[in-house]
């Protein structure tokens, strides 16, 4: 079953970087057709032989396609509170919503799949198990639920050689466990389950592709290539044919500025920001190569002393946060962080207090969650738009401190970053997105709109500031009319308050 993902195919750097943004442009093209119009949602489940790059394949997703709509699910040890609940409660927990990509590590086909390896079950019971997550996947499927499963392969002497690569390097020698090796050595047993697996359980609803792991290049494209067929494929049985056109929002591609005059004496806590800070792009490369290293090497020392950090991001539209997170992945372990954006409430989140849907997915222990707004929208646009009373925005400031504060105590290591840009570098950025097919669908009527109330949301930032930055959780404010100098600021204030926390 594994010879043909045995071949040694490669591609070259070369080819890479031709093939590699079509690619790119399309997959994030169908992803946000999907979130636009689809009433049904995708699971993509990755699996296979340890090594084979399954954590930087789920990165490398998130950074060619909109963070903030992909969720990562992963399924380590069963958390004692989830061992009073049936074992596939997990699963059903996390299942992504209609327009919604989840990508799942170590989910419901793991433990099974060990225990038949380790014999701690027989092979009726092995048998059970698939026939019952086989069940489960009909059932979503049948609902309309895309689902793709990837198994990342490599021969035995491929495992052996990458495994001793990682551990060789300092910066990813903690990614290799005696267990790592306890199951190379076990190869044999983990391939003969692998195929029995991928047999019992390989469905025209749920199928599997086995993919060849050794050469990073030809892994992500072929990974790639799949899933964007899948979704072009599902959205056009769903009457959606995957163009850059119908992503654009024709009201606000021909739109007069609508930005006021600047009041009188306005002055805020942002008017002493130098927004000429600027990094020239050699030593934004260096720069952001190091910061990187740097807050990989942290955030594994986090992970080992179990504590969790949590990333506030806050700013203009267009003020680059996406831009900011997507250079924080990569130094991450896929398994171990969130990245969360927040819009309107639902009705289940405004029927309860506004904290409630943010308290709900803070992480466990050791984990990052990344906010791309957040709480603060309270104090934002609930006050400017008028979702909020003057009575319930003003209590609110004491209210975001006491839950930081809460956070804090409990040794959580919280960052807040507001990326500022002047009206006029928005207006450029808006007009470039505008010029860019595959950048035209992040500008809506809203944002003009915002853009009309630039000076009353500054006022509001403003007094967010004045109230909310406390000495266990301050601001950081970043000019960011310069993207390289604004992604390397917020990486290197990263790296300082985790090393700041891990030291004390």
């Amino acid at each position: 079953m594994f010879r043909a993902a045995e071949l040694g195919q490669t591609v070259s750097k070369k080819e890479f970087k031709a093939l590699a943004p079509d690619i790119r442009r399309q997959l994030l093209e169908a992803q946000v057709l999907l979130s636009r119009t689809a009433d049904f949602g995708v699971m993509i489940d990755f699996a296979g032989v340890d090594g084979a790059g399954k954590g930087s394949t789920v990165n490398l997703l998130h950074a060619w396609m909109d963070t903030r709509l992909i969720t990562t699910n992963s399924y380590r040890r069963v958390p004692k509170k989830d061992q009073y609940r049936p074992r596939f409660w997990r699963f059903w927990r996390d299942l992504p919503g209609a327009g919604e990509i989840a990508l799942n590590l170590k989910a419901r086909y793991s433990r099974p799949f060990l225990d038949r390896v380790y014999g701690h079950i027989t092979d009726l019971e092995y048998l059970a198990e698939m026939k019952r997550i086989q069940t489960f996947e009909r059932m979503l499927a049948d609902d309309g639920m895309l689902i793709l499963k990837f198994w990342m392969h490599l021969s035995s002497a491929e495992q052996q050689q990458r495994l001793e690569s990682l551990q060789s390097d300092p910066e990813t020698a903690w990614r290799v466990s005696d267990r790592d090796w306890e199951h190379w050595k076990m190869y044999t047993q983990f391939i003969e389950t692998a195929e029995r697996t991928i047999t019992e359980t390989n469905t025209e609803f749920a199928p599997w592709h086995i993919i060849e792991g050794a050469d990073k290049n030809h892994r992500i494209l072929t990974v790639a290539e799949i899933i964007l067929e899948a979704l072009k494929t599902r959205l056009r049985d769903h009457g959606h044919e995957l163009a850059p056109e119908l992503l654009i929002d024709a009201e606000a591609t021909d739109v007069e500025d609508p930005i006021p005059e600047a009041p009188d004496r306005h002055v805020t806590v942002f008017s002493k920001l130098d927004m000429k800070s600027s990094l020239p792009k050699p030593e934004y490369r260096s720069e952001l190569a190091t910061q990187q290293r740097r807050i990989h090497l942290l955030s594994r020392e986090a992970i080992e002393q179990n504590r969790s950090a949590v990333l506030v991001f806050e700013g203009p539209d267009a003020g680059g946060k996406g831009g900011a997170i997507r250079r924080i992945i990569p130094t991450l372990d896929a398994r171990n962080y969130r990245v969360l954006q927040y819009g309107a409430p639902t009705d289940e989140e405004a029927s309860r207090h506004y904290l409630w849907r943010f308290w709900r997915h803070l992480q466990r222990a050791g984990n990052l969650t990344i906010f791309d707004r957040s709480w603060y929208g309270r104090v934002l646009v609930e006050r400017i738009e008028g979702f909020a009373s003057e009575t319930e925005w003003k209590r609110a400031y004491a209210e975001i401190n006491d839950f930081e504060d809460q956070l804090v105590e409990h040794g959580t290591i919280l960052v807040k970053y507001w990326l500022h840009i002047t009206p006029e570098e928005q207006l450029r950025r808006f007009e470039a997105r505008l010029r860019t097919p595959h950048k035209r669908w992040k500008i809506t009527p809203e944002d003009w709109r915002n853009r009309g109330k630039w000076y009353e949301y500054e006022t509001a930032a403003h007094d967010m500031v004045k109230y909310t930055s406390t000495h266990v959780s301050p601001w950081e404010m970043i000019p960011a009319n310069d993207k390289y100098y604004a992604r390397v600021k917020v990486l290197e204030t990263f790296g300082n308050c985790l090393e700041a926390a891990l030291r004390d």
